[in-house]
């Protein structure tokens, strides 16, 4: 079968990044986290004090954008590709509610969005590729041979992430994580660079009441198909 590219949009924590891995795993494929790319930009800024509750200095965060270094290293006794920032380790670090709150706004500028889309369109330049993100069926691979657009209602989404964060040990309540969840939302949807949309030819797959292995081997098939040129 055929190697090809495989676009999984949708909006935050619908499950985007663990059926991406668990597809890359599967079919041998490389997967790309482009999320864990704007959380690390999002902690670069907060580390050098460029963005805050009330401040964001975008034009110095772009004349420093030369100064950020991205690349994915496999974990081999974990399983998964984790991302280092300036040869640090900080797959932990980007996973805070804090840097959550901030990523959007990070996310909307121009120039952040084309230095990371070109950094994605050449790691997936030889398909056999999973990535997941806002635009990745509608700017960064348009001509992805599957695309897939993952939902689910706020309520879920935030009950998810919860629960993740709390499992982290992090402190944090129910309703932070549904405003930040329906903030991220609204930025995401309504910024005039790239936003999140569903692509024409995507396949959208509205996961609130659908369990991991039902939602992966669904998935599955329709790459398999893609794979053999059967659609």
């Amino acid at each position: 079968m055929r190697n090809i590219t495989i676009a999984i949009d949708g909006y935050s924590s619908t499950g985007k990044s663990t059926v991406a891995k668990q597809l890359a795993d599967w079919l041998g494929y490389v997967y790309v986290d482009s999320g864990a790319m704007y959380r690390a930009v999002t902690l670069f800024a907060m580390q050098n004090g460029l963005i805050s509750e009330n401040h964001f200095d975008k034009e110095t965060l772009i004349e420093m954008l030369g100064e950020i270094s991205l690349h994915f290293t496999r974990d081999e006794e974990k399983g998964i590709a984790e991302i280092y920032l300036n040869d640090k380790n900080v797959e932990k670090e980007i996973r805070t509610l804090e840097v959550s709150e901030f990523v959007s706004p990070i996310a909307a500028v121009s120039e952040v969005r084309k230095k990371l889309v070109e950094q994605q369109q050449q790691m997936g330049k030889d398909k056999g590729v999973v990535m997941d993100g806002r635009d990745i069926g509608t700017v960064v691979f348009p001509y992805a041979e599957l695309k897939i657009f993952m939902n689910a209602s706020p309520d879920e989404r935030a009950k998810r992430r919860y629960l993740e964060l709390i499992d982290r040990g992090d402190k944090v309540s129910y309703d932070e994580v549904l405003a930040n969840v329906k903030e991220r939302d609204h930025i995401d949807t309504t910024r005039k660079d790239s936003p999140l949309k569903k692509a024409d030819d995507a396949i959208e797959i509205d996961n609130s009441e659908m369990n991991l292995d039902d939602q992966f081997h669904i998935i599955l098939q329709l790459a398999k198909d893609r794979m053999a040129g059967r659609v």
